[in-house]
C-alpha cells in the first residue's frame, strides 16, 4: 500500500510567500520572465510524472531489483520507459542554460522536482541524480572539444554520467586511490584502476555512460594533492566500447532498483576534466548542488513517510482515546491519531518535514541568487550562506530522514514491517543518504571547521544576522512574539558556542571534531525556529483558512517540543571539553 500527492500548496507557500522568490526572479536577468503562475505549473506538471509514472514503479522496483549478467545490467520492468518519459518531458534539461540546449530554470524549481521524485522512486532517481552536477562540471572545467561534444547529450540525457570515486581502500579518504591515467600519443589519457559503489555505473537507461573519474596522474603528489578528474565514456566517439567492464553489482540493503556497481577500468581511453593534479578542485563545483540533492532525499523520505503514517493513523482503530476532537462521538474504539502518543509522533513529522522544505528549498534559492543575481554584492552573500548551509541540509535532513521514517514505521505497528505497506521500504532507502556525498560526520567537520571556524564565523554571523532581522519583525505580531525571544535567545546560544570552540582549538585541536556533529545538529535546529518564525509571521491573523491554521499549530508545536533539543546539543557541545578515550586495540 503506497500513498502520495505531491504537497503543492504548501511548495507554493515556501516559493511563493516563504521566499518570495518571483520577486526575486525580477532581479535576475536569466529569470526575469518566469512568475508565480508559470512557477506553479512546472511543479504541477512535475507532480503528475512523480504520481503517476514514478510511484506505481517504486515497490515493484525494490523487490524485483537489478539483474546483473556478463557485464550488463537491467534496471527493475518499467525503469527504462519512465527514463523515456522523463526525458520527452524536458525533466533533464529543467536548470540547465539555455545555451546549452537547457530549460533555464532556476535550481529552485528543480529541488521542488527532486523533492518529488525522491519522494516517489528513490531508487530510479539515482539514475540522473548526478546529471546536473556532471553538467555543471564539464561546463566549467571541459575543453571546447568535450563540451562540443558531450554537453547537449547530457542535457537533453541522452547520455547519463555517473562519478567513480571509491575504491577498496579509499572511500572518504581519496587521497589513498591507486587508479592510474597514463597520457598517450593522441592527446588523450589511458586509466587503469576498479572503483566500487559507482551509482548507475552501468544501466539500460541510456546506450551511453559518461563516467567522471579521479586518477593519478603518473608526477602526481601523493595525497589528495595529486589526484586528476578525466571523463571516460562507455562508448567511444567512432562508436567502439571502451575497455571499462562492470564486475558487479552490489545487493543493498535499500534502493535495490539502483545498481550501484563495481568498475574495471583496463587501459580505458578518457580526457583530462580542469588542470593536472587539481581533480578535488574540478569536482568542487558539483559538491553544492550535489550535497543539496542527497539532502532533499532526506526531505523526500520524510514527506513519503508523513503522508503514509498519517493516512494510516486515521484509518487504523485501536482503542478508545481519553479525548476526542470536537464533536466526535464516542465509538467502541477510536481513529489512532487521536492518540496523544500518535499525535505528537505525527505532528513531528509534519512540523519538521515542512520545515525542512523552507530550509532546503531556501538553499536551492540562494544557489540561484548566486549564480544570476545583477548585484555582486548580493551574489558573494548568497554564495557564502549556500556553502555554509549545503553541508548542513545534506547532514540534518537526511538523518532526520531516516529517523523520521522509522518514528512513521512505528506508527504501523506490526504492519509496518511487512512489504504490503511502504513505510519499510522508506526506512531501507533512506538510511543510505547519510553516507553519500561524504558522510554526515565529514559533513559536520566540514561545517564547524572550514565553514564556520575556517573564516573566523563571518557567513556564520551574517546568517544569524537574517535570523535576527526576522525576530525583530516578527516580535510585533501578537502571534509570535515569544517564538522571536525564543529564536533571539538561541542565536545568542549558538554565537557563544563558535566563538568558545573557536577560542579552544589552539590548546586542543581534537575538540572542534568532538564537538562537530552536536553543532551541526544545534545550528539545524535554530534555522528550523528561524524557518517556522517566519512561516508563523506569515499566517498569522489568516488563522481562518486552515492552512495557515495549520501554520500556526505547527509553529507552536516546534518551539514547545522539538526546540528544547537545542539545550541537549548545547550541552553537549560544553561536554566536548572532555577527551574522547581510545578503544583498546
Amino acid at each position: 500500500m503506497w500513498h502520495y500527492q505531491a504537497p503543492l500548496r504548501d511548495m507554493r507557500f515556501v516559493i511563493e510567500e516563504w521566499l518570495a522568490a518571483p520577486a526575486d526572479w525580477q532581479g535576475m536577468p536569466a529569470f526575469e520572465s518566469l512568475d508565480g503562475e508559470l512557477a506553479a505549473q512546472v511543479i504541477e506538471e512535475a507532480a503528475r510524472f512523480a504520481s503517476g509514472v514514478l510511484a506505481p514503479l517504486n515497490a515493484p522496483g525494490d523487490r524485483q531489483g537489478c539483474r546483473f549478467e556478463n557485464g550488463r545490467v537491467t534496471t527493475p520492468d518499467g525503469f527504462p520507459a519512465a527514463y523515456r518519459a522523463f526525458v520527452e518531458g524536458g525533466w533533464a534539461a529543467l536548470a540547465c542554460a539555455p545555451e546549452d540546449g537547457g530549460q533555464g530554470l532556476p535550481q529552485l524549481l528543480n529541488a521542488a522536482l527532486l523533492e518529488m521524485i525522491y519522494s516517489t522512486n528513490h531508487a530510479w532517481a539515482m539514475y540522473p541524480g548526478i546529471a546536473h552536477g556532471a553538467y555543471e562540471c564539464l561546463r566549467a572545467h571541459g575543453t571546447p572539444e568535450l563540451r562540443e561534444r558531450y554537453l547537449a547529450d547530457i542535457v537533453s540525457g541522452e547520455i547519463l554520467p555517473t562519478m567513480c570515486l571509491t575504491e577498496p581502500q579509499a572511500g572518504s579518504d581519496v587521497g589513498l586511490l591507486r587508479s592510474r591515467a597514463e597520457p598517450a600519443a593522441d592527446g588523450g589519457y589511458r586509466l587503469s584502476g576498479s572503483k566500487l559503489f559507482a551509482s548507475g555505473g552501468e544501466h539500460d537507461l541510456t546506450g551511453n555512460i559518461l563516467h567522471l573519474v579521479l586518477a593519478r596522474l603518473p608526477d602526481a603528489p601523493p595525497g589528495s594533492r595529486g589526484i586528476s578528474l578525466f571523463l571516460v565514456p562507455k562508448l567511444l566517439p567512432d562508436g567502439r566500447r571502451n575497455a571499462v567492464r562492470c564486475d558487479g553489482i552490489e545487493h543493498k540493503l535499500g534502493i535495490r532498483g539502483s545498481a550501484t556497481c563495481t568498475l574495471s577500468f583496463e587501459h580505458a581511453e578518457g580526457w583530462l576534466l580542469g588542470e593536472p593534479h587539481k581533480g578535488l578542485a574540478a569536482m568542487f563545483v558539483m559538491m553544492n548542488s550535489a550535497r543539496l540533492h542527497v539532502g532533499l532525499q532526506g526531505l523526500g523520505h520524510a514527506e513519503a513517510a508523513w503522508q503514509n503514517a498519517a493516512q494510516y493513523a486515521a484509518e487504523r482503530r485501536q482503542m478508545r482515546a481519553v479525548r476526542r476532537p470536537p464533536g466526535r462521538a464516542e465509538a467502541p474504539a477510536d481513529p489512532i491519531h487521536y492518540h496523544p502518543a500518535m499525535r505528537r509522533v505525527l505532528l513531528e513529522l509534519r512540523t519538521l518535514t515542512e520545515g525542512m522544505r523552507a530550509l532546503g528549498y531556501w538553499t536551492a534559492h540562494l544557489l540561484d541568487e548566486a549564480e544570476q543575481g545583477a548585484d555582486p554584492a548580493r551574489r558573494a552573500r548568497a554564495q557564502g550562506r549556500a556553502m555554509l548551509l549545503t553541508p548542513l541540509v545534506k547532514a540534518f535532513f537526511t538523518e532526520q530522514g531516516f529517523r523520521l521514517a522509522s518514528a512513521a514505521l512505528q506508527v504501523f505497528g506490526g504492519y509496518g514491517y511487512v512489504q504490503e505497506y511502504a513505510i519499510e521500504q522508506t526506512l531501507r532507502d533512506s538510511r543510505i543518504a547519510m553516507i553519500y556525498e561524504g558522510s554526515n560526520e565529514i559533513q559536520a567537520n566540514d561545517l564547524l571547521l572550514r565553514k564556520v571556524l575556517g573564516d573566523g564565523g563571518a557567513v556564520l554571523r551574517d546568517l544569524l544576522e537574517e535570523f535576527r532581522a526576522e525576530a525583530e519583525v516578527a516580535a510585533i505580531c501578537p502571534d509570535c512574539a515569544a517564538f522571536a525571544a525564543t529564536l533571539a535567545h538561541y542565536c545568542d546560544c549558538l554565537t557563544t558556542a563558535a566563538e568558545g570552540l573557536a577560542a579552544a582549538t589552539t590548546q586542543d585541536p581534537e575538540r572542534p571534531y568532538r564537538a562537530a556533529g552536536d553543532f551541526l545538529r544545534l545550528l539545524g535546529l535554530v534555522a528550523l525556529a528561524f524557518a517556522w518564525l517566519r512561516s508563523a509571521r506569515l499566517a498569522a491573523g489568516r488563522g481562518g483558512d486552515p492552512f495557515y491554521a495549520g501554520k500556526l499549530e505547527s509553529a507552536a508545536f516546534f518551539f514547545a517540543y522539538l526546540l528544547p533539543e537545542a539545550d541537549h546539543r548545547l550541552a553537549l557541545i560544553e561536554a566536548s571539553r572532555q577527551p574522547l578515550p581510545f578503544l583498546p586495540e
